[in-house]
């Protein structure tokens, strides 16, 4: 190896060539794959090719580049700061090579990476970040390594956090249903980011075991308040340790917006002037049955499906849920927070017209290793769960779905 291909003896640099010429001698299928990364750039793109791929010349056409159709001439890179020498013709490129290396602009040599003075390395972006690899002469490693880096910065497996220019603030992420694999990408991406998090029991807690030795975790479920004022605390936590100048991201379990009281941190924030931006995650009432074999709709089954808080008895004044149209309803019902009034709620849909055998699957902890399943029907669903000793979080889900696993 020379020392002009030893990848030890490249220096890398980013270009940044916005607003500036850039020379392409070329218009095959090479030079089109380097006429669209400059144009990512936002440079000043010039073609000169007698002939040009349909797309170059739709490129053309459109305005994004300048195509001169004729042949390259001496003295074409003279107001160039970058150029590339993709011509099919060897003679040509080194043409170019020889006047880029006398006018000092650096050039690419797509058939000879001897005679560059710049490298095309395989580049790919992600949320500001560019990842850019020379493969030392081999472009499928070096392809290999690229989209490696951005599987792992896309899935949140390797972390790359903001640490400047970042706003404080607080991000309302869903963590989904508890299986830490089920958290969205952005979710895990700002869960390294994050200065402090304030973690509900409920949400994916090993992906806590990841974070950087000095991110402040605070367990939501132990905030030292009484029960009545929980959510007041929490809302205050957030607030205080945004104006301090942290990013917050408050960890929720499924996803924020569904039973998960988190509009209310929403507005909490809005009324204190603190930059508040929420991440969907993957709600429980659909996912965790799903995970377990059972669809919520099913073509000839079932049309519709319906999400409930069981949380208030069905006979409680404060019950906002119209008991008596989801009994006379034939769809999947999917019910959270109901298992301590699972008797009641059963007793109640089939005195307003479900049928007493319809299918009914209990799932506790569903996503986590201590996953455990009931099935059975309505009208032995409250004995079951009690024989099983069942206990919260479970998901409920009623009606004829269950049935098809």
């Amino acid at each position: 190896m020379s020392a002009m291909t030893d990848p030890a003896s490249v220096y890398p640099a980013a270009l940044r060539l916005a607003g500036r010429r850039a020379v392409v001698i070329g218009a095959g299928p090479v030079a089109q794959r380097r006429v669209l990364g400059l144009l990512d750039a936002r440079a000043d793109v010039l073609v000169v090719a007698p002939e040009a791929t349909p797309a170059i010349e739709a490129l053309a056409d459109g305005g994004e580049i300048v195509w001169e159709r004729r042949p390259y001439r001496a003295g074409d890179l003279a107001e160039a700061w970058y150029a590339v020498a993709a011509a099919d013709d060897p003679a040509v490129n080194g043409a170019v090579a020889r006047e880029a290396e006398a006018g000092r602009v650096f050039c690419s040599r797509a058939d000879s990476a001897e005679d560059s003075t710049a490298w095309t390395p395989a580049v790919g972006r992600h949320d500001g970040v560019t990842v850019s690899v020379i493969g030392g002469g081999d472009p499928r490693r070096a392809v290999d390594v690229r989209d490696g880096v951005l599987e792992g910065l896309r899935d949140g497996t390797l972390a790359a956090p903001h640490h400047r220019g970042r706003t404080p603030g607080v991000a309302l992420v869903g963590g989904g249903p508890g299986d830490p694999d089920l958290i969205t990408v952005r979710g895990r991406r700002l869960l390294a980011e994050a200065d402090v998090v304030v973690a509900d029991r409920l949400g994916p807690r090993g992906l806590l075991d990841e974070l950087a030795h000095d991110v402040e975790i605070i367990d939501a479920s132990k905030i030292p308040y009484g029960r009545a004022l929980a959510q007041e605390a929490i809302n205050e936590l957030l607030v205080e340790r945004a104006k301090a100048g942290k990013f917050v991201v408050r960890l929720k379990g499924g996803d924020p917006f569904v039973f998960g009281r988190g509009f209310e941190e929403v507005l909490a924030c809005a009324e204190a002037g603190v930059p508040c931006s929420v991440v969907p995650g993957i709600t429980s009432s659909i996912s965790v049955p799903a995970l377990a074999g059972i669809p919520v709709t099913h073509r000839g089954v079932a049309h519709e499906f319906t999400v409930v808080s069981g949380h208030v008895a069905p006979d409680n004044p404060k019950s906002l849920v119209d008991w008596e149209a989801l009994g006379r309803m034939t769809g999947t019902l999917v019910i959270l927070m109901g298992i301590e009034r699972i008797g009641a709620i059963a007793a109640t849909l089939v005195a307003n017209g479900r049928d007493a055998q319809t299918p009914v699957a209990v799932i506790q902890e569903g996503t986590m290793p201590g996953e455990r399943r009931v099935q059975t029907t309505l009208a032995l669903i409250e004995a079951a769960v009690a024989e099983a000793g069942i206990r919260p979080p479970a998901i409920v889900v009623v009606g004829p779905t269950v049935g098809l696993t």
